[in-house]
């Protein structure tokens, strides 16, 4: 082979030039990946500078007080840390078997025209505004479910010890209920579509295999789709979670925004982290107040992370399993 030439057929040009461009592309990634760690680093500490006087004054005990008033500068994040989770519980209740439901339908049973059109319109969904799904919840949506789901729940669970309990109080159609289910209204399309994307990557001949060894589409979805996806299917989950935890208009339009906690009913209007912030931050004054306000920013924050966490440990549990099979 000639000298002038490289083993791979390259000019020595090309050679010479190419350690450039990769230490170029390598400080760009590597300049990408610590601004990212930076700006996380910098949101960090700009919560934990603001709500320093809340943390002093209040401690650890700001997560479990229910007291929220302004004017004695008494403040506890019970209630909002509540409603918070409440909601997007309920949220992920409804929304995950929906949106597994929609992943199967559109890759192992939907006819090959209603395929894309369905497709899409599931994911234009995730274009809505959110406020206007507040809108729409709070003068479309609240009052079907106040006259159709509410008062038939209280009708038929109300002296049924604990559901009596979470069924209580006035089915006027807001509260932590509406809210979760308007939640998983608006996380079903971005669930849904990652939990299709997943599902279709599964190499076809897994699925034919099953299939010719007479398994149902069922079997074949639980027992060979499932388990090749699951990764993607537990992103989508957390993508669908986090999206919930984060909402705030249309939480603050539907969940009642009242900071009390006077039962664990469903129907009571409550109030959450980002509706309490959106509500009053900006008509806080200097002080406690907005130090609280902020610290509720740092909880929710603390609360994502906790989250991000299970779900990575989940897929490692998940992975030592799979080595520990026969």
């Amino acid at each position: 082979m000639d000298e002038t030439t490289s083993s791979l057929g390259e000019p020595p040009g090309a050679r010479t030039l190419s350690p450039w461009g990769d230490r170029v592309f390598a400080a760009l990634a590597h300049g990408a990946a610590l601004l990212t760690l930076a700006l996380l680093a910098g949101i960090i500490a700009a919560l934990a500078v603001g709500a320093a006087p809340a943390i002093e004054a209040f401690g650890l005990r700001f997560l479990w007080s229910a007291d929220w008033d302004p004017v004695q500068d008494r403040y506890g994040g019970l209630v909002m840390i509540y409603g918070t989770l409440m909601t997007s519980f309920i949220a992920l209740l409804i929304a995950v078997p929906v949106s597994f439901g929609i992943a199967l339908f559109l890759t192992e049973l939907s006819p090959r025209w209603l395929r894309r059109p369905l497709g899409i319109a599931v994911e234009l969904l995730a274009a809505v505004p959110s406020i206007v799904y507040g809108m729409w919840g709070l003068l479309v949506f609240g009052p079907v479910l106040s006259t159709w789901v509410q008062q038939p729940l209280q009708a038929a669970f109300g002296e049924v010890p604990v559901l009596g309990a979470l069924f209580s109080g006035p089915p006027v159609g807001i509260g932590i209920l509406a809210a979760g289910m308007v939640l998983a209204i608006m996380i079903i399309p971005f669930i849904a579509s990652v939990m299709r994307d997943v599902f279709e990557v599964t190499p076809a001949m897994l699925k034919e295999s099953a299939y010719g060894l007479g398994a149902t589409t069922w079997e074949v979805v639980w027992k060979v789709v499932l388990p090749y996806t699951k990764a993607g299917v537990i992103g989508g989950i957390m993508l669908g979670l986090g999206r919930a935890l984060g909402e705030t208009m249309a939480v603050t339009f539907i969940i009642g925004n009242m900071n009390q906690l006077g039962s664990l009913s469903l129907f009571e209007p409550a109030n959450s982290i980002t509706s309490a912030l959106a509500n009053e931050f900006a008509e806080a004054a200097e002080g406690l107040h907005q130090a609280s306000l902020i610290y509720l920013g740092l909880v929710l924050f603390f609360i994502t992370f906790v989250v991000l966490a299970l779900s990575k440990l989940l897929l490692l549990r998940l992975k030592r399993r799979e080595g520990t099979r026969a």
